[in-house]
């Protein structure tokens, strides 16, 4: 029997899946051909896989090392972690200053160890996997068979003159001149070019390639606590001190014109009349740097070889006296010559100004102001006499450096 549709029951399924297929079909087709559709997208994606690796950690002394300089800072450095935990710590307990860098990657020591001491170094790091890690290091530092100490010329809180030079002096031969050069640093602000020399094996001097600029900024850090210097030989302690560099005053004595001219920041402000050394004992020409300045002073020829009470010798107090040479060479308050001054050398080889005119100076003069004598006489002014470091070419003063 048939149903009122003419359709049989078989039939019917048959025609009912077709359409089910041709509806899937007819579906497929649509979502195709939507507008901007892109048919990759079907496609699988692939996927990345992120490594997570374990962190590796290095110290700065390896475990077991000896004879480890104790000024030498020590480090420690993670990759692929952070360090969680790190100490340095001595035979006793004591625990050295330390920082770590705000991404865990560094730990750096911040204070010195001491002599001949053992230390245990422990950093523990965590890796990007999770996992942790420790090492350790213990290691022993030098014993110094002899130790040098350093002093500067220059006060902390100075204010110098354009020429100062910056001396310091050890107080024992120093073998390795390049590592105490490497020792000392001397940051300027504005940035000034400079250089070493050494005079003799315990004095090395840094001076710019010019004059200072008015109004730098210095700071100077001699470095020298644990640094070996050579043949068993270290340093005892640091020095630090900063000064600034005040107005440009030169003054120019002329031994012909028998006058001195002083100026500030290049305008002459003034104009004394002076008397330098007499023909037997001339005042050596070349740019002094002043040294030290003295309210009372007892002017003795013995402090440079010549007796008292020998013909040339003397035994003066002045007032006023500022020294510009280590071989006795000031410009001082000279009452006695004041009929001369203007007018003839007479001095034995000093700078002889009124007593009004060396106050009026020295009141405005400090250390590292220059003064230049020309037309003095025969003799020059050694580059080795005081702190007269511009009498040195720049090329000749790179010389004396032990880089060169």
């Amino acid at each position: 029997m048939t149903g009122r549709s003419g359709l049989g029951p078989r039939r019917g399924i048959r025609l009912a899946s077709a359409l089910l297929a041709a509806g899937a079909v007819a579906a497929g087709c649509s979502a195709a051909g939507e507008e901007g559709a892109d048919p990759r997208q079907s496609r699988s994606a692939p996927t990345s896989t992120v490594v997570r690796e374990s962190v590796s950690l290095t110290l700065s002394v390896p475990d077991g090392a000896k004879r480890v300089e104790p000024g030498k800072l020590i480090t420690a450095s993670a990759k692929h972690g952070e360090i969680v935990r790190a100490s340095l710590v001595g035979t006793h307990g004591t625990k050295v200053k330390a920082d770590l860098s705000e991404d865990g990657r560094s730990w750096t020591s911040t204070e010195p160890l001491g002599y001949g001491k053992t230390y245990t170094l422990t950093v523990q790091a965590e890796g990007e996997d999770g996992r942790s890690r420790t090492e350790k290091s213990t290691f022993t530092t030098a014993t110094p068979a002899r130790t040098v100490a350093v002093s500067i010329n220059a006060w902390d809180g100075e204010t110098v003159g354009v020429g100062m030079p910056l001396i310091f002096y050890f107080t024992g031969p120093v073998p390795d001149k390049p590592a105490a050069e490497d020792a000392i640093r001397i940051t300027t602000e504005p940035r000034t070019e400079g250089a070493f020399h050494w005079f003799g094996d315990d004095r090395v001097i840094w001076r710019p390639k010019e004059y200072w600029q008015p109004g730098t900024k210095v700071s100077v850090d001699a470095l020298v606590y644990g640094k070996r210097l050579g043949a068993g030989i270290f340093g005892s302690e640091d020095k630090r001190l900063d000064i600034t560099v005040g107005d440009r005053l030169v003054a120019v004595a002329d031994g012909t014109a028998h006058h001195m001219r002083v100026f500030v920041n290049g305008k002459q402000v003034r104009r004394m009349p002076i008397s330098m050394g007499k023909p037997s004992s001339s005042t050596p020409n070349g740019v002094y740097t002043v040294m030290s300045e003295h309210n009372g002073y007892t002017m003795d020829s013995s402090t440079y070889g010549v007796p008292v009470d020998s013909s040339a010798g003397y035994r003066l107090f002045v007032e006023y006296a500022v020294r510009l040479s280590n071989s006795g060479i000031f410009y001082h308050s000279a009452p006695w010559s004041v009929g001369d001054q203007g007018e003839r050398n007479v001095s034995h080889g000093c700078i002889n100004l009124s007593t009004e005119n060396a106050a009026w100076l020295m009141s405005r003069s400090k250390r590292g102001d220059l003064v230049r004598v020309q037309r003095a006489g025969g003799q020059t002014l050694e580059p080795t006499d005081g702190w007269s470091v511009w009498q040195l070419s720049w090329q000749q003063w790179q010389a004396g450096s032990a880089d060169r």
